[in-house]
């Protein structure tokens, strides 16, 4: 029989609460929702290991927001990117008006004496980016001996852009006992290194195993030379009719891109780090709306971007981190509709393929069009056929280095992907 899906009224959630939700005509929680916010109702710290479009926002802004009107004081969340802080601000403030809370945004890009005035508002909840909060913590800007509910919004990325120091820097100012809850799409050693050391005793909910992409995403991987990537996007974009969403590796790449794109005739826009704040927020308006069909972007740039009906994620260049093309891939196939993802890569590229196979269980299917075809990998590769891609569970076939990175010996997982060293994370 199978098992019935509770209602958020089922979950112990306060019936002021659930009025709101009800207005927002949400009325099913999703797997995330219903496994983290009953833990979470109880005062337990949460470890919740979910891709983007989850749902975590309500996950732990329900109970943060019926922890402050049960004990009061005050919340702090914190989260890698300014796009990522308005959202979680979107979605929490009915939640927070509703019971007469409400939030600050502290970010780069707006002076700190325009926040200074949310912050003479008495905010119950605290919405910043690691770098802002520590600004806000050196001028003496606030006292955070009354933070009863601390939360890592997507951790992983905050470390993988670097904030660690900062984000330790903050955790040695919590000197007050709290609640933490961490969410994050992947769980790398410093990310579980935090996690035992500030959190207690964590209720650990896994809606997708660390490192894997959504079923909902097919596969397809194309062989093909650095001056033919042009010639793949404009035939992918004549077969796709909906919203595309274009990675780089690099802001200079974007911008080239997009000019090219832009010559191909669709409608495109553009965000990497010499975009002003307005230039990202309007693209990506344009792109929610449909005024933009594409949408070109670096993977610190799309950080925190929430877009849903992203019908194909391409893969320009490959990510830096193995870990990366998960948070791309995560922008597509939500919601149980189906979503497609193209990666690009050149014949040289074996290793790093294989580096991502090994990271999300699966072997990515090679698409062998003659029009776009390039030398294939080492090993056999072109014997591999398009299509979903398939859990290593249910087929013999290995990643594209053959049996010697297929190491399936902790029972088909996978294991962890062996991580090249890290680059810097400033966009060249």
């Amino acid at each position: 029989m199978t098992e019935q899906i509770p209602a958020f009224h089922d979950l112990g959630i306060h019936p002021e609460v659930v009025k709101v939700l009800d207005r927002l005509k949400l009325v099913t929680p999703t797997p995330i929702q219903h496994q983290a916010i009953p833990a979470a109702l109880e005062g337990k710290d949460v470890l919740g290991i979910a891709q983007t479009g989850s749902g975590k926002t309500l996950a732990f802004g329900i109970p943060l927001v019926q922890r402050l009107l049960a004990h009061g004081g005050r919340a702090l969340i914190l989260v890698p990117t300014r796009e990522l802080a308005f959202q979680v601000d979107t979605v929490l403030r009915p939640l927070l008006k509703a019971q007469n809370m409400c939030a600050a945004v502290l970010i780069g890009g707006i002076k700190m004496a325009d926040q200074m005035i949310d912050l003479h508002q008495d905010p119950s909840v605290l919405i910043a980016t690691p770098g802002r909060m520590n600004d806000h913590i050196y001028e003496g800007n606030l006292d955070l001996g009354d933070i009863k509910v601390l939360v890592l919004d997507e951790a992983d990325r905050m470390f993988d852009m670097g904030f660690e120091p900062q984000v330790n820097s903050i955790l040695r100012c919590l000197t007050n006992a709290k609640q933490t809850l961490l969410f994050s799409a992947t769980m790398p050693p410093d990310i579980r290194k935090l996690v035992n050391q500030h959190m207690t005793d964590p209720v650990s909910v896994e809606i997708a195993p660390s490192g894997t992409t959504a079923e909902e995403v097919s596969h397809e991987l194309y062989i093909v030379a650095e001056n033919k990537k042009d010639d793949v996007v404009r035939s992918l974009l004549k077969k796709y009719r909906r919203s595309v969403l274009v990675f780089t590796r690099t802001k200079l790449k974007a911008g080239r891109v997009t000019q090219s794109i832009k010559r191909m005739g669709a409608k495109v826009e553009e965000i990497h780090s010499d975009r002003t704040m307005e230039q990202r927020h309007r693209a990506i308006e344009g792109f929610k709306s449909g005024r933009y069909k594409v949408l070109v972007a670096t993977d610190i740039a799309a950080r925190g971007l929430d877009v849903s009906g992203i019908e194909l994620v391409i893969n320009y260049d490959l990510p830096d981190e193995p870990e990366n093309f998960v948070h791309r891939i995560g922008r597509t196939g939500r919601a149980g509709v189906e979503g497609h993802a193209i990666t690009l890569a050149k014949p040289t590229q074996k290793e790093d393929i294989a580096l991502i196979e090994k990271t999300i269980n699966k072997t990515l299917p090679l698409t062998e069009d003659p029009a776009f075809a390039a030398a294939a990998f080492g090993g056999g590769h072109s014997s591999r056929s398009g299509g979903r891609s398939r859990d290593r569970k249910s087929t013999s076939e290995g990643p594209v280095s053959g049996p010697s990175s297929r190491n399936s010996s902790s029972g088909g997982s996978g294991g962890r992907a062996r991580r090249r060293p890290r680059r810097r994370k400033k966009e060249e």
